[in-house]
């Protein structure tokens, strides 16, 4: 299961453009195939693109 920040706000781009806001942080879990435990992977990507980002890495 992986979960987006609240934060990842659509809305007035044009006030936020180049600012850190544009970027959210994205975690993913990984089940590892050998032991079964699971591991985060933790990312920091454009809002943008998060779609892309869960569809890519299913």
């Amino acid at each position: 299961m992986a979960k987006v920040s609240k934060n990842a706000r659509v809305g007035q781009r044009a006030l936020n453009a180049g600012s850190g806001r544009d970027h959210v942080k994205v975690v993913q879990s990984v089940k590892d195939p050998v032991t079964g435990k699971y591991t985060y992977k933790e990312l920091m990507i454009h809002k943008d693109k998060v779609k892309e980002f869960f569809a890519n890495n299913k």
